[in-house]
């Protein structure tokens, strides 16, 4: 949940609560973490927290990046998240992507140098690549014939899937803003598919938090 979402829809987390769900943290502010001071990270993230758990009623141990930006130039964040009660980081993406990913971070959830436990997003090794498959702009461009034999073949290998969806990709109809040709492109491709597709996912699929997957 973003900080600053919760605190003008103040019933929402407490609905996510109530609802089974887990409570997480994507920092009060949706900024670049390499665009960021340290400091002003660490208020930010702080900030975030302080809320959720409060809404929440616990405290809140997971936490992902805006825009998955803990890359090799801002890997600073990870002990300022521990040092803030952050058991697990869920923000480096193992891919090769202008804005964000570690190309060559371990695919699997593992334990950081920095005592975070690390979960990436589920991606399909292809030889020395690995195929982002597992959400956002990637699950509505892939056709979903395409999409579940790929989460068949990794649960097969007893790989879980880490899955993630904005809100805003199940609303065709959400507020256009003035964006530049690539970004309009991948932010406004397939809206309409989404929850169709999703609703098929989670009938093929079981899901559950990653506290609970992970005990973390």
């Amino acid at each position: 949940v973003l900080g600053h979402v919760a605190e003008r829809h103040l019933d929402l987390v407490g609905e996510i609560r109530e609802g089974g769900h887990e409570v997480a943290s994507h920092g009060y502010l949706h900024r670049f973490i390499y665009s960021q001071p340290q400091e002003q990270f660490r208020d930010d993230v702080e900030r975030s927290l302080d809320l959720l758990s409060e809404l929440a009623g616990k405290p809140v141990r997971g936490y992902r990046a805006p825009f998955f930006s803990i890359t090799k130039s801002s890997l600073w964040a990870l002990p300022i998240l521990r040092g803030l009660g952050i058991r697990y980081d869920s923000s480096i993406h193992p891919v090769l992507n202008h804005r964000y990913g570690i190309q060559d971070a371990p695919r699997l959830p593992h334990e950081a140098q920095s005592g975070l436990t690390e979960v990436p997003v589920t991606t399909f090794p292809l030889g020395s690549l690995n195929l982002p498959c597992a959400g956002g702009v990637y699950f509505r461009v892939y056709p979903y014939r395409m999409v579940r034999p790929l989460f068949r073949s990794l649960n097969g290998r007893d790989e879980r899937i880490v899955f993630y969806l904005h809100p805003w990709e199940i609303d065709p109809d959400h507020p256009r803003i003035p964006l530049n040709p690539g970004l309009k492109l991948r932010h406004y491709w397939a809206l309409g598919k989404t929850e169709e597709k999703l609703e098929r996912l989670c009938t093929d699929f079981r899901f559950a938090s990653i506290n609970r997957v992970l005990d973390v």
